[in-house]
């Protein structure tokens, strides 16, 4: 059947095939011109509260538009979580190129990607192009993205719901902003030398600024004051948003009373004409507007501003364009601001007195680390069910609390929560009934209600000792993300803390939202946890196993200087493929090469000689004093990479990353005493496993039994698995699965595999709907199997007929044949 023109001006009805619905209507509406009246329903909401392990992030919705002010680590899994569809998505505001802001944007637009979403358009503040250019760096989809951009010289932007204006404020530098721990440079090989940065690209290389209206750099200004100012970290981009008006609705009942054609064609222009505000005659009598039509609704006002610190207090105050919105003036009444605003600036006179000059019709949402909300509540049920099940093994989440002093402010605030809802129109006001909530008791008697798992709990723990054999506390593994590709609802993409002493720790792999995961499980603890990681090893250049670093690099920073320790960067051992992404990022975004130590993976290849002298010295320290003893190249993307830690008491711990069955993994990882193996696939799905280079459990569980490893954690597992992986036949007492938030420790070996029964009790559901979706996969491939064997039997009866025909032939053209060649 032939489809039907396309969508947009003079398009036909019917939606073309592989176009999404929603970009089907947004055509059509496009197509609509003038005749489209602005949007019905408008409304604000909190996608992520400003905690310090989620940052601030707000979706704005209308029937017709969608869009996101800032997309930190964590927004697509909050997003994902509660139903807000990514994939309508028309825009992308960000107010500043910070990790705050921007660290969310490689996960969501691959998402976006996947989705197949065909146009979103980022806005925000200068180095943009530059960020969006720097993550196409990373291997994948994202290289092949049309990823479209308004500068930040383009002060409006305008849509079928909204205009747009783009504000820019220049702040002032806080003399602490300046200040910087002092470590070593960097080099392409982790060279502390001063000469070794002078490469093109390199930090310590002069760098001009990119800032077009700016001229000749100051012969006094410094490489690193150029590259400060390239970065531009005292501009900031506030939005101011006008929803365009909104015609009044025609009141047929009242104008049926006055007994005017409703109901007939000769109605349409008359109600053409009231709602452009024009009068009629209707048998000799005179009509307004306002007689049958509501009010025009003009059209509400927001304001998004981040203010990140006391520097950008005046630019706010003393801004035009938010005096103009301060006047008291009708048609420019401001509905709501929102800030995204520290404490610290909440409490200076000066903010008070702008948010006073609003007046009392606005109202003013506050998004920063004082206002405790959770993001992720299927998280937290999870684990208070799971910690039902062995409490140490599945300790309950904890949330980090700010220990700044709280604002008094002179006008009234909300403090954000995540789902939290301003609505615009219909009517302005709070809504309340989507934020989030735990209840610990709830979630408990959930779980107890289940049947047989309070009697699977109670066999399992009779199964362990009375009294628990005394184990070493360290080393203790701390599961931070256990799934691929997305972050989702009960499972992180991929990190795993382990910690080898009560002072210091490896972090393997650290994918986004790594440092919300830290806050969630430790707390108020988190800053010494992140000043003992020593170091961190990235697997491979796929954005879910590295894109989670540059927090762990600030927010450790920022730990070292809270706790008023000494700062002391990183090592870093990841693929040298990282370092332009590493570059470009601190060239252009915000300084982060001080706060590492580069290792590359390749370097630790057992036999590798391509290390210059300087370098093996360094190595050779990192081997001594942190465990990280050899890496080796796995089969899945190129530059893919396996570690091994051997720890002077005689331990080893190998982790896999991502990887197909590898002999040179198991060949690494002789006796290990735990294997942590990723496990993407359930065992029936071998072949789509080799297309994705993937490893299936039993094929996880047999390299464990290769290199003899006393005990194998599987984890990385598909999102199609979300609460528990399919069990296979190969699970035996040295097998464990691993879920988000689970600790571990040598001595807990023998306990994991009598969690197995009650888990299954706890995941029923979801284990009996997995095996329905393996019967009919199986079903299906049964049936294609049946169709080719029986397309090989049609082929071999037809060419045993064609046999028989030939053999067939009567004796008489035999004859006849011969006798032709006689002839």
């Amino acid at each position: 059947m032939a489809e039907g023109p396309g969508p947009g001006p003079g398009g036909g009805s019917r939606r073309p095939r592989g176009v999404p619905r929603h970009v089907w209507a947004r055509e059509r509406r496009r197509g609509a011109g003038a005749a489209l009246g602005g949007p019905s329903t408008v409304y604000a909401q909190v996608v992520a509260a400003g905690g310090r392990d989620a940052g601030a992030s707000v979706f704005v919705f209308s029937e017709f538009n969608r869009y996101l002010f800032n997309c930190g680590e964590g927004a697509q899994r909050a997003m994902q979580e509660h139903r807000l569809k990514i994939s309508h998505l028309d825009c992308v505001f960000l107010s500043r190129l910070a990790w705050a802001n921007v660290g969310g944007l490689p996960g969501m637009i691959l998402t976006l990607k996947a989705m197949g979403l065909q146009r979103c358009v980022f806005l925000g503040p200068p180095k943009l192009q530059n960020y969006l250019k720097a993550i196409r760096l990373f291997p994948g989809p994202l290289k092949r993205m049309d990823l479209a951009m308004q500068l930040h010289t383009e002060l409006e932007y305008k849509d079928e719901t909204m205009t747009v204006h783009q504000i820019p404020l220049i702040g002032k530098p806080l003399d602490a902003e300046s200040m910087f721990p002092q470590s070593p440079g960097l080099s392409a090989q982790g060279e502390n030398s001063p000469k070794g940065d002078t490469e093109p690209g390199s930090p310590r290389a002069a760098h001009p600024s990119l800032d077009e209206g700016k001229g000749r750099e100051s012969p006094k200004e410094t490489g690193d004051e150029q590259k400060r100012a390239s970065r531009h970290p005292d501009l900031v981009m506030a939005f101011l948003c006008k929803i365009h008006p909104r015609k009044g609705k025609f009141l047929a009942v009242k104008a049926q009373e006055m007994g005017l054609p409703v109901g007939t064609p000769a109605i349409l222009p008359i109600i053409t004409a009231l709602k452009n505000g024009e009068s009629i005659t209707f048998e000799g009598r005179e009509l307004s507007p306002e007689e049958l039509c509501t009010p025009t609704d003009p059209g509400p006002v927001f304001i998004v501003l981040e203010c990140p610190h006391e520097g950008f207090v005046d630019a706010v105050c003393e801004n035009e364009t938010f005096r103009r919105y301060q006047e008291g003036l009708p048609e420019n009444q401001v509905a709501m601001v929102i800030h995204m605003t520290p404490e610290s600036v909440l409490r200076d006179s000066r903010y008070q007195q702008w948010l006073e000059r609003f007046g009392p019709g606005t109202q003013h949402l506050v998004l920063n680390e004082k206002c405790s909300a959770v993001h992720n509540p299927r998280s937290y049920k999870i684990q208070t069910q799971l910690n039902l099940i062995h409490p140490e093994i599945f300790p309950l989440l904890t949330t980090y609390q700010s220990k700044e002093e709280e604002a008094v402010c002179s006008v009234p605030i909300v403090r954000g929560e995540c789902l939290l809802k301003y609505q615009f129109r219909p009517q302005q006001e709070w809504q309340r009934d989507a934020v989030t909530v735990c209840d610990h008791d709830a979630f408990v008697a959930e779980a107890l209600d289940l049947p047989d798992f309070q009697a699977r709990v109670k066999e399992c723990k009779e199964s362990l000792p009375a009294v628990p054999e005394k184990t070493d506390a360290y080393p203790e593994i701390v599961f931070l993300g256990t799934g691929s590709a997305i972050p989702m609802k009960i499972r992180n993409v991929s990190s795993t803390l382990v910690n080898i002493s009560s002072t210091q720790s490896l972090l393997l792999d650290c994918g986004e939202g790594t440092f919300g995961q830290l806050c969630r499980h430790y707390g108020d603890q988190v800053d010494q946890k992140l000043c003992n990681i020593a170091a961190v090893f990235v697997s491979h250049m796929h954005t879910d196993h590295h894109s989670g670093l540059m927090n762990i690099l600030m927010e450790r920073r920022r730990a070292f200087a809270s706790l008023g320790q000494a700062f002391s960067p990183l090592f870093l051992v990841a693929p040298e493929q990282i370092m332009p992404w590493l570059y470009e990022y601190h060239n252009h975004c915000e300084e982060i090469l001080r706060d590492i130590k580069m290792v590359t993976s390749q370097s630790l290849v057992k036999g590798c000689e391509n290390i210059k002298p300087k370098v093996k010295g360094f190595v050779s320290s990192l081997l001594e004093i942190y465990d990280l003893a050899e890496t080796c190249e796995v089969q899945h993307c190129k530059n893919a990479f396996a570690c091994s830690m051997i720890h002077k008491s005689g331990w080893k711990v190998v982790y896999s990353g991502d990887t197909m069955p590898c002999m040179a993994l198991v060949k690494m990882g002789k006796n290990a005493t735990l294997l942590i193996h990723e496990a993407t696939l359930e065992d029936g799905m071998e072949k789509e496993a080799i297309e994705k280079t993937h490893s299936t459990t039993s094929q996880a569980i047999q390299i464990g039994m290769k290199m003899n490893a006393e005990f194998i954690m599987l984890n990385h597992f598909s999102q199609r698995y979300a609460k528990i992986p399919l069990f296979s036949e190969d699970f035996s007492e040295k097998v464990g699965i691993a879920f988000d938030h689970m600790r571990v420790r040598f001595g807990d070996f023998p306990t994991i595999p009598k969690l197995i029964p009650p888990l299954k009790a706890l995941f029923a559901d979801d284990i009996v709907e997995m095996e329905e979706r393996k019967e009919k996969r199986e079903q299906r491939l049964l049936k294609e199997a049946a169709i080719v064997l029986d397309k090989l039997a049609d082929g071999e009866n037809e060419e045993t007929q064609c046999q028989k025909r030939k053999q067939a032939k009567s004796p008489q053209e035999v004859s006849n044949k011969k006798l032709k060649t006689l002839n």
